[in-house]
């Protein structure tokens, strides 16, 4: 079979795949334009292990499977699946990033709580604020946390908020809008982990954002469409509360952006899911799908188009 990857990757991490593929043909292909001309390897390949143009998928003959290496497909959902999905199998990388999430929006809401944020910017300009941040901090302990959305993330989050002794309250996808607006006033820290879909999209708009206190934290770990990012602005500048945001509506974020700006306003730059041996753990789920799409047995992760995630 012939393998066209186009994850970006080093000379060692090509040679580990290598030798993991088999006898099996890999052609490594980075560093291209949206529009770039599909590429000779790619009209004869059977599997794809990475990222390309759309248009590309309307060329091939030869394509049965996508790895994705990413768990979001946005850039795909326009294209006539009812048709393509007789000829190729879609899998992407659902649940992968669990855990490294999971720790970094920990990580935001304690910097938040205890004041982090504002002690690294005051060390850089060497101002000491002792008094005026001991007064401000908070603790976790016993927060009252609001979970939008039940995938391994947001499960992952409530495992490691158990020794904090929170009140976790889980609102699954099949969650109504009125059981969640009734929630939002209850909650010290909001946590967003879903998915863009239509009933995602512009979820938290300016009412909903009125409906949580002031001093309220909100997470989002999904995608950055799921909030009005001006009416996050404006809640965070007035209010007491802040946001810690791994994902933004364009990315990379704009340099006139107001959210390099506001203070109560922690950006992890879509950094949430990364550690040192991401790329080879991609290779080992990517080899695991290999070995089943050998045996003809059913692949892991699976999209669902009609789902939308």
């Amino acid at each position: 079979m012939q393998i066209f990857v186009t994850h970006e990757m080093t000379e060692q991490n090509q040679q580990r795949l290598k030798s993991l593929s088999g006898d099996d043909a890999v052609h490594f292909y980075k560093d291209f334009p949206n529009d770039a001309p599909v590429h000779d390897a790619f009209l004869d390949a059977q599997i794809l292990f990475g990222d390309i143009p759309t248009d590309w998928l309307t060329q091939t003959q030869t394509l049965r499977w996508i790895q994705l290496g990413s768990v979001g497909f946005d850039k795909y959902v326009h294209l006539d699946w009812q048709s393509l999905s007789q000829q190729i199998t879609v899998t992407n990388l659902a649940g992968f990033f669990a855990e490294w999430v999971a720790e970094s929006a920990l990580a935001g809401i304690l910097a938040l709580y205890r004041g982090i944020d504002d002690l690294v910017r005051f060390q850089q300009k060497a101002q000491w604020h002792k008094d005026a941040l001991r007064a401000r901090s908070r603790v976790v302990h016993g927060a009252n946390v609001l979970l939008v959305g039940h995938g391994t993330i947001n499960r992952r989050i409530a495992e490691l908020l158990m020794p904090f002794e929170c009140e976790v309250t889980a609102l699954a996808s099949d969650s109504t809008i009125p059981q969640l607006d009734a929630a939002l006033p209850r909650a010290d820290i909001v946590i967003c982990a879903t998915p863009e879909t239509n009933s995602t999209r512009g979820l938290f708009d300016v009412a909903r954002l009125s409906l949580m206190k002031d001093d309220a934290i909100f997470v989002n770990l999904g995608r950055g469409s799921i909030v009005n990012e001006q009416a996050l602005i404006d809640r965070v500048t007035t209010g007491g509360g802040g946001a810690v945001l791994d994902v933004t509506e364009k990315e990379p974020l704009p340099e006139d952006h107001p959210f390099w700006t506001c203070q109560k306003i922690l950006l992890m730059q879509h950094t949430g899911g990364g550690s040192v041996d991401e790329l080879d753990r991609k290779i080992d789920v990517f080899i695991e799908n290999l070995h089943r799409f050998r045996a003809c047995k059913p692949l892991n992760n699976i999209v669902n188009w009609d789902r939308g995630y």
